[in-house]
């Protein structure tokens, strides 16, 4: 008799878990300021292209193939090798880099979410409010905070809740924890959205954020940042997407769910940038960066100065704790499940073993965590995602990847699906690690 392998028990619940993968930090912290950067609708046009691009094509890829394998990438390599040249050894040793790119982000995903947890207590305790807009002192929070072995106690807790909720198991844990957070996260972001609109000179924002400069759609580093920005969005790196369509049932629809996730994914970043950009106007700063600084410092200066501020940065901190969570829950569950799938664990020493190996990089880390993050997102994620697609739409071939794709469907995926794997898909990942080399990352 075969081992129970858990899953999803609804279609919603894994939906709902692969839009909380997406949705991360680069919807918030990156995504308005590339709406900012490139003006408006000037960016949101070739940005949208590229979703309906990534969406058509990677994400049904990786949702189909971990699907078909019922594993993770290790394992669903070594099938697409196996069919090819009856050889699955081979497969399975490519299959460790997405993995390793998982571990790898996770680790440096969970310092991030460390800061997050310290920021959402002080945002509840009111003491980021009593900051005021004293840069000297926001500055000085986080600094200490992002510092070396500055934020231990927070970033255990993070790495003890991520662990509680993934113990549980995919859908006793993982599926019930989304079921509740992204809803949460769009409902609160709504809130937010209207009380922003209310707010004398968010008109400004608005209005920039549906500008569009049609001389800007010439610039080529537009189009390189456009489809970074969706290509990491859509969080296709060969491991997350893989893993949680490994959980999936047959007769789910993966054509349905890739188009649903991102349609949230996306729905989630301008949201984001409808929050911040307006914000950032209502204040009357300028969105002059990305990246920490936006959501830690700049943000945060707004947020003391507007009326009712204190309960804007509950609300803001709530919404990115959700996303951060949702996120780093799924970067961690290719390790895990390799530890289940590899060396028989069961499910809780899988989790306990990840999470201490986790926990303890992660905080040695600390003061080198953006270094680290661009490293692995530079690199091992778009390599992650071209070996995931060569595997899919090359190695294995036309019949395995059009059985993989149609189970479920109630109609067969159009005959474009192959040729836009092979011959855009596969060359673009290719172009988000060279591009990414070249401008020191696109995403």
């Amino acid at each position: 008799m075969g081992k129970h392998r858990d899953g999803f028990k609804s279609r919603t619940g894994f939906v709902l878990a692969c839009i909380g993968s997406a949705v991360g930090m680069g919807n918030i912290w990156r995504f308005p300021y590339m709406v900012s950067e490139w003006g408006g609708m000037t960016f949101l046009l070739p940005y949208v292209l590229f979703v309906i691009l990534i969406a058509s094509t990677g994400v049904i890829e990786e949702m189909a193939l971990g699907r078909a394998a019922k594993s993770g990438p290790i394992k669903a390599f070594g099938k697409c090798t196996e069919i090819r040249t009856g050889n699955k050894r081979t497969g399975e040793v490519i299959g460790v880099i997405p993995v390793i790119g998982s571990l790898a982000l996770a680790i440096g995903y969970s310092v991030v979410v460390g800061w997050i947890f310290k920021y959402t207590f002080f945002a509840l305790s009111g003491g980021l409010f009593h900051l005021g807009q004293d840069v000297a002192a926001i500055e000085g929070l986080f600094g200490g905070t992002a510092a070396a072995f500055g934020n231990n106690v927070w970033q255990v807790i993070a790495m003890l809740v991520t662990a509680v909720i993934m113990a549980y198991g995919i859908s006793g844990g993982i599926e019930k924890a989304n079921k509740i957070m992204m809803p949460m996260l769009f409902i609160l972001f709504v809130g937010l959205g209207i009380y922003i609109f209310t707010l004398p000179g968010s008109e400004h924002g608005y209005r920039y954020i549906f500008t569009l400069d049609p001389k800007g759609l010439f610039d080529p580093r537009l189009w390189i940042y456009a489809f970074g920005q969706a290509f990491f969005s859509l969080s296709i790196a060969g491991n997350g997407t893989v893993i949680y369509g490994s959980y999936l049932s047959e007769e789910e629809d993966v054509v349905s769910s890739a188009r649903n996730v991102a349609f949230f994914d996306t729905l989630a970043a301008l949201l984001a940038a409808l929050v911040i950009i307006p914000g950032m106007a209502v204040g009357g700063a300028e969105l002059s960066s990305g990246g920490p600084g936006l959501m830690f410092i700049y943000l945060l200066n707004v947020f003391n100065g507007m009326p009712g501020g204190w309960c804007v940065e509950i609300v803001f901190y709530v919404c990115v704790l959700f996303a951060g969570l949702s996120s780093l829950v799924n970067l961690y569950e290719a390790p895990v499940e390799m530890m289940q799938e590899r060396f028989g664990f069961r499910r809780k020493i899988a989790v306990a073993v990840i999470a201490m190996l986790g926990g303890i990089i992660s905080l040695m880390i600390q003061g080198i965590v953006s270094g680290w993050m661009d490293a692995v997102s530079i690199y091992i994620c778009p390599l992650g995602a071209m070996l995931a697609a060569i595997m899919f739409f090359w190695v294995a071939g036309k019949d395995f990847a059009l059985t993989a794709v149609n189970k479920g469907t109630k109609k067969p995926i159009g005959s474009w699906f192959m040729p836009l794997g092979k011959y855009v898909l596969v060359p673009a990942a290719l172009l988000a690690l060279v591009a990414g080399a070249l401008l020191g990352g696109i995403g």
